[in-house]
């Protein structure tokens, strides 16, 4: 994803960081599947993604990249493939549960995923039956996806719709013609993404999920809530992701105060709840836990439920 404003009520770019898996923003994409691949194979695993190695050994970007804690130097003291990657396991995990969770007692069957990447929930997931995953994202993002599912011939749990259109363009009118029913409850997640998008444009996301979301709707989403990014530049966590695989995260978020996004969506009607990460390492016993200069200290998970 790039950086964009919002026109007519859509994300549209200003700055273009890239295409793909390859390069910029959707290099991080790459930087999950590895850290769900190494949390795979944990002994105390929160989450479990089979597919996510294949997705790291099948670009040229991340074919070297660690897929098992006994490859990663220093182990779990590793601040990237030790710290950073437990935490994408357990963001794995507690969103994973909460997908689970809303189609089960809400009883919505329409999951879309905002920015879907190499997310492989479709195909992972003991979906309820009935259940409809549309997976919207670039042409060439889903593509990638599709050739490494292929290749290990993946079957879907779910019904899945992928919807390839970039966020920066009418991605609701794709959706509708994907057959999206905004009259029927839906679940929504945007993992990973708005820390890319400019205040408006998260403003103007949020409120295309509101208008597209019945009743008995639920959404979950990732924010950064840091007053000063820059203030972190030399928290481990970003300095070891740029060293070791080369990706400067700091250069790739929007660094513009955000919205109030869970205000919006409550003076909308929903409900919803703001988490530090950190209670949900209490909750499951492991996972990252404060530290100094810690990149981690702004991040907040916010679950909305519209009655």
């Amino acid at each position: 994803m790039s950086t964009a404003s919002v026109n007519g009520g859509h994300v549209v770019a200003t700055t273009h960081h890239g295409t793909g898996v390859e390069e910029g923003v959707g290099t991080t994409a790459l930087l999950v599947a590895a850290a769900r691949a190494i949390e795979t194979h944990r002994p105390d695993s929160l989450a479990q993604d089979p597919f996510a190695e294949h997705f790291v050994r099948a670009a040229p970007a991340s074919a070297g990249w660690p897929t098992r804690l006994h490859q990663v130097p220093n182990g779990d003291a590793n601040p990237l493939w030790g710290r950073f990657a437990r935490y994408f396991g357990l963001r794995t995990r507690v969103l994973d549960d909460f997908l689970l969770q809303s189609v089960r007692t809400a009883g919505a069957r329409q999951v879309v995923l905002l920015g879907a990447g190499l997310d492989a929930r479709a195909f992972r997931l003991d979906w309820p039956p009935g259940s409809i995953v549309f997976e919207i994202d670039r042409t060439e993002v889903l593509a990638f996806k599709h050739k490494v599912l292929d290749g290990l011939s993946a079957t879907a749990k779910a019904a899945r719709l992928p919807v390839p259109v970039d966020l920066r363009a009418d991605w609701v009118a794709a959706l509708a013609d994907s057959g999206f029913d905004r009259s029927a409850p839906s679940v929504w997640l945007a993992e990973g993404l708005l820390f890319y998008l400019p205040a408006a444009a998260e403003a103007s996301l949020v409120a295309a999920v509101d208008r597209l979301s019945a009743p008995g709707s639920a959404l979950a989403y990732e924010v950064k809530l840091e007053p000063d990014l820059m203030a972190y530049r030399d928290s481990p966590l970003y300095t070891s992701t740029h060293q070791q695989i080369g990706i400067d995260l700091l250069d790739l978020f929007a660094k513009e105060p955000r919205p109030d996004s869970a205000g919006a969506l409550t003076k909308g009607g929903w409900s919803a709840s703001v988490h530090m990460p950190f209670e949900f390492t209490h909750r499951h016993g492991r996972g990252p836990l404060p530290e100094e200069n810690d990149a981690l200290a702004g991040n907040r998970w916010v679950f909305a439920h519209k009655p």
